[in-house]
């Protein structure tokens, strides 16, 4: 992985205007915060550069307003959230460019926080638009993105502002970066990948780079069933992509090309219901009935991804390998999490996991701490998994 500055690198920043990308994009209900994850990640940073002095300026997005203010988006909503996470006084300016920010960022102290107003309110941001870059740029010294999670878009905040500003990696940005590197950057050998979810049709871009970068691919969730079925076999009524059988069989090739094993369910737990508590069985998978679909893995199956598992040194998740939402249905991504979460704390194995259904799936395991690493970041994180270039880590990285 290219250098980037991180934090480590700023020294004498006392009174340094330090303008810190943030991701505040957090779920709200009812007006209140529901979830301050993503709070909690960015606030080691926060609390850092303002603990050495520094005037803390943040920048973040909320929510798709399409360039224009919306009562109901402004970061205003987010900010008594943000005050008691970093249990520290924030301070709130009406707008992140112009007389509203400039008055704002002027009264400003040594170690005060400032949350500037939603960048999207501007159509510039999405943009990169020079002109609203230089506005955010003129409020600041000292450029530092800790927001991973909207690195792969190059927006004026995320990418346009470290053409302009001495540019550094915040502390999550950081541990990403680091966590992503052992994963697939420069891993310890053998790679085990677990790829889930409903449709291989979102996920082809990442499953041809997987299969380059790997030893084992292990697909599970409604996306294994296209696989089974581009092998000649009836999955029932399972979720099935019957129009990507050929996508699925060049995957196929691709991976065997690459000496990376595929490791596809060889049984299946299938009900005719898709609801909790379903009556269900267990079948093989070359057995699944016409009026049945397969929900989840079967144990034979979880036995052989747990192999691989016990046999990795690294371990890259993406993706449930059944409809974990609803019991029992959860059985083989709960015993593939807790054995890899085991595996990780005996330190024989390097976890990353990442995706918003990935996360869900793991905290509903428990295990989610236990993992070396797992990434809220979404979008991002599955842009990195299919090996396409983040602008706005790249642009960390230049010089």
């Amino acid at each position: 992985m290219p250098a980037f500055k991180t934090l480590d690198d700023l020294t004498d920043i006392a009174g340094k205007r330090v303008l810190v990308r943030v991701d505040l994009n957090v779920p709200v209900s009812g007006g209140k915060v529901t979830d301050t994850t993503r709070i909690e990640r960015v606030a080691p940073t926060i609390l850092e550069l303002s603990g050495k002095g520094a005037k803390v300026i943040l920048l973040a997005h909320f929510g798709r307003p399409k360039g224009a203010p919306v009562a109901d988006m402004s970061l205003k909503l987010i900010a008594p959230s943000v005050e008691s996470v970093l249990d520290h006084s924030v301070l709130f300016a009406d707008d992140c460019i112009g007389e509203p920010a400039a008055t704002a960022v002027a009264e400003m102290q040594n170690g005060d926080i400032l949350l500037l107003e939603n960048t999207r309110f501007h159509a510039g941001e999405e943009k990169n638009g020079p002109d609203f870059t230089a506005a955010l740029a003129a409020n600041g010294d000292i450029y530092v993105n800790d927001a991973f999670s909207a690195a792969h878009r190059a927006h004026a905040s995320t990418e346009g502002l470290a053409h302009h500003l001495p540019a550094y990696a915040g502390r999550t940005m950081q541990a990403e970066l680091e966590a992503l590197e052992k994963g697939l950057g420069e891993p310890v050998k053998p790679v085990v990948a677990i790829v889930g979810g409903a449709k291989v049709s979102t996920k082809i871009d990442l499953l041809m780079n997987l299969v380059k970068k790997v030893d084992a691919l292990v697909i599970g969730g409604g996306m294994a069933n296209t696989f089974i079925a581009a092998r000649g076999t009836s999955v029932g009524k399972s979720l099935c992509e019957h129009d990507l059988a050929e996508t699925a069989k060049q995957i196929m090739i691709e991976a065997a090309n690459a000496k990376c094993a595929i490791v596809l369910p060889v049984d299946g737990v299938v009900a005719r219901e898709f609801k909790a508590g379903a009556a269900n069985e267990v079948v093989d998978i070359d057995a699944i009935p016409a009026d049945a679909m397969m929900l989840d893995v079967g144990p034979k199956s979880v036995e052989v991804i747990t192999g691989w598992i016990e046999r990795a040194e690294t371990l890259v998740w993406n993706g449930p390998l059944g409809a974990f939402e609803i019991e029992p249905f959860d059985a083989a991504t709960v015993a593939a999490a807790k054995v890899a979460a085991a595996q990780t704390k005996a330190g024989k194995l390097v976890s990353v996991a990442g995706g918003g259904d990935t996360v869900s799936a793991l905290n509903h395991a428990g295990v989610a701490d236990d993992f070396t690493y797992v990434s809220t970041a979404g979008g991002a994180f599955l842009e990195w998994m299919e090996g396409k270039e983040l602008p706005g880590v790249a642009v960390l990285t230049r010089g």
